[in-house]
């Protein structure tokens, strides 16, 4: 929560800084990247709530908790994205039809590159603690912070030229290439967003994992069936099946049950274990 409180933080700042620069220079390159800080201030506000909405406990409507909530967050963010580059193309294409002279380039090379540096930073940390805490909404800000240095590296590179020569028409080419990003980066996470709702299966490390935690208890009289494994958000869910021979005690399968439940959980901490236990071979009905 105060990654993503940096983050609207971070948001509020490179906004001003970068519309400031596109106020004083007139640049419809740094306008986009302007737009593209907005729809950043947006997403991590919707970021702030999706975490606390995902951090609730299970309660009566919601057996298995509320982490999904982080997959409409990235789903909220990709769609804003598309906004976002819809806006700085047409701006882009108007501009194309009718370049425009721009003044005062030093001192907004200098607030773009100033706003830049602090994206940089500000992603990096969200990149690290999403990845450490699992967490998509931090990734996907994290992403997109970063994504906005490279458009502004792109629009610094294009602004230079148009200082160093004069092409005032680089201005809006680099403004519609930065808005073809933008839409490609908004595809990329709504599309993350809707595998999270469709229920996706763990990651291949992860499965991997249990599954080596399964092979200890595989022997002559234990099978268990390859595991099934979802996500929804920072939580992890395995479903297990094991075969244990007919004749054993119902206290024996239990306690056999619990120590894989405890072993996935070690592999992988704070996974939602389910296993369910069948009997092999016929055994005698009782009267």
């Amino acid at each position: 929560m105060r990654c993503m409180l940096l983050s609207v933080a971070t948001a509020l700042t490179t906004m001003a800084l970068k519309a400031g620069a596109a106020w004083i220079t007139g640049s419809v390159g740094l306008l986009s990247d302007a737009l593209e800080s907005g729809v950043n201030l947006v997403a991590a506000v919707v970021g702030v709530f999706a975490l606390r909405a995902a951090a609730k406990p299970p309660d009566e409507n919601h057996d298995f908790g509320h982490g999904k909530a982080e997959y409409l967050s990235a789903a909220v963010e990709g769609a804003m994205i598309f906004a976002a580059a819809g806006a700085i193309v047409w701006t882009s294409v108007e501009r194309l039809l009718e370049p425009q002279p721009l003044t005062e380039l030093g001192l907004g090379l200098f607030l773009s590159a100033g706003s830049s540096v602090l994206n940089l930073a500000v992603g990096l940390l969200l990149l690290r603690v999403g990845r450490q805490h699992r967490s998509i909404t931090l990734i996907a800000d994290g992403k997109h912070l970063l994504t906005d240095v490279w458009t502004s590296v792109g629009v610094l590179v294009g602004i230079g030229l148009v200082a160093l020569f004069g092409w005032y028409v680089l201005d809006p080419i680099v403004a519609l290439l930065v808005g073809l990003n933008i839409l490609r980066i908004g595809y990329g996470l709504v599309r993350e967003s809707v595998v999270g709702l469709l229920d996706a299966a763990l990651p291949a490390d992860d499965v991997a994992q249990v599954q080596q935690v399964l092979d200890r208890y595989r022997d002559e009289s234990v099978t268990i069936l390859p595991p099934r494994t979802r996500a929804s958000g920072r939580q992890r869910f395995v479903y297990l099946t094991v075969r244990v021979p007919g004749d054993w005690t119902v206290r024996a399968g239990h306690d056999l049950l619990d120590r894989v439940e405890d072993d996935v959980r070690s592999a992988l901490p704070g996974t939602t274990v389910f296993t369910h236990l069948e009997p092999i071979g016929k055994v005698a009905r009782r009267r």
